[in-house]
């Protein structure tokens, strides 16, 4: 059901009928993000994003809301660290009216600089609510001590000196060197036919121009570094992690296992010992973010300050007991079994389907079928996972944020901090 076509000026369109559905969800993909910045223009992504919602030459903000709203409709967007995606949902019937609104805002915004001036605000109030929530703010800070000199360590809204920079000049400047033609993917997903998404992307993109201005990529060198960032909270937040995988990795099933494995649900290893045997956190889990020449695994707890010590310490014995004890075969067995239900239950609807073709094509510019990436789960075997282990788990490679109110001396030896 998945068909894949490239028109002449480069807009790649994938798409998956899904005849039973009486939905059709489009998004417009463009292999941009924060990665892509630099530190004078930090967060120009993420501000574009909310600048397509302004108006464009045809419509104004409050034209597209309700137009989108009079159908039923779903409008948004989100920005990433490497592509940003405006995404839209309606019933089958109103599928050209959904490209119409998408090409209409992705290639005739006004940039006003009235509206420029009065999103910046919008958006430094958002910055300032992200302050506010520590365990949001955790990860970004992690990241930042992480890969301390790469853009992938910034965050993705931008700093307040940064936002206050942007005007008009630097907006269209950013939009032509990466919304191109040769750089955006059309994914659509529902009750349509290929050929249908051909003739609305000919009709409403064919005329788009551009070329991408490239820019020289290099993967980030992890940091390990462990820091504390003192802020008067309830809870402490933790992160502690170390190198995994890039997304076109042969090993990214290995990973996602592993993973599953340490705290990825509830029946995992780090949520059993820390919180529902001795009741230390409310949150804890783990995580994998992949990007294009690298990747990172995290493991995330929030809990009070006198907790601090021994939640660190029960994460790391756990760590270690993966990697010298390894994983036995029914554990293998049953995380195969719970990546596969998550995978096609995640998969009933036609935006996650949508989001699943935009994301690959976007990324890896191919389509993995869901009979292959079972397959592929399949296939990962014990020794695979005691390769990963002994990799990653190095005590050497891990790298540590705190954000809250602990002391230094509140941390394990191992895991001694050097204040901000």
């Amino acid at each position: 059901m998945y068909r894949k076509t490239t028109m002449p000026n480069g807009i790649r369109i994938v798409t998956e009928a899904i005849p039973y559905v009486k939905s059709v969800s489009v998004g417009v993909w463009v292999g941009t993000g924060s990665r892509n910045e630099e530190e004078y223009n930090h967060g120009i992504s993420h501000f574009i994003e909310h600048l397509m919602f302004k108006g464009t030459e045809r419509r104004s903000a409050k034209d597209i809301a309700e137009t989108v709203d009079a159908v039923g409709g779903q409008l948004n967007a989100f920005t990433a660290k490497e592509y940003t995606c405006y995404y839209i949902k309606v019933l089958d019937n109103h599928l050209d009216l959904s490209m119409d609104i998408l090409s209409d805002m992705l290639r005739f915004s006004k940039f006003d600089p009235e509206d420029i001036d009065r999103e910046r605000e919008v958006v430094l109030e958002e910055f300032n609510m992200y302050e506010d929530s520590p365990d949001e703010l955790v990860h970004d800070l992690y990241l930042g001590n992480v890969w301390p000199t790469h853009p992938l360590g910034r965050n993705i809204l931008g700093t307040t000196e940064s936002i206050s920079r942007f005007d008009r000049d630097l907006v269209m400047e950013y939009y032509h060197d990466f919304y191109t033609p040769d750089n955006i993917v059309i994914a659509a997903a529902g009750n349509l036919t290929h050929e249908a998404m051909e003739e609305l992307a000919v009709r409403y993109f064919g005329s788009m121009k551009g070329i991408k201005q490239k820019k020289g990529a290099t993967p980030p060198r992890l940091t390990p570094v462990q820091t504390v960032h003192a802020k008067d909270t309830e809870q402490v937040h933790l992160c502690l992690g170390t190198d995994s995988v890039a997304q076109d990795s042969p090993n990214i099933y290995t990973a996602h296992i592993l993973n599953n494995i340490t705290g990825g649900g509830i029946s995992s290893r780090l949520f059993q010992a820390i919180r529902e045997e001795r009741g230390l956190a409310y949150s804890i889990y783990s995580y994998q973010s992949h990007y294009s020449d690298c990747g990172l695994f995290t493991v995330y707890a929030g809990t009070r300050p006198g907790n601090v010590n021994q939640v660190i310490e029960l994460v790391l014995e756990n760590l270690d007991e993966l990697k010298t004890a390894g994983v036995s075969a029914a554990e293998l067995a049953k995380t195969r079994e719970q990546l596969k239900g998550n995978l096609l239950l995640g998969l009933e609807s036609s935006s996650s389907r949508m989001s699943r073709l935009g994301k690959m094509e976007i990324t890896l510019r191919k389509y993995t079928t869901l009979d292959e990436i079972v397959t592929k789960i399949e296939q990962v075997t014990l020794d695979d996972l005691r390769q990963m282990m002994t990799a990653s788990f190095n005590p050497d490679k891990l790298c540590f944020t705190a954000l809250g109110p602990v002391e230094d001396s509140a941390l394990p030896a191992t895991l001694k901090a050097r204040k901000r």
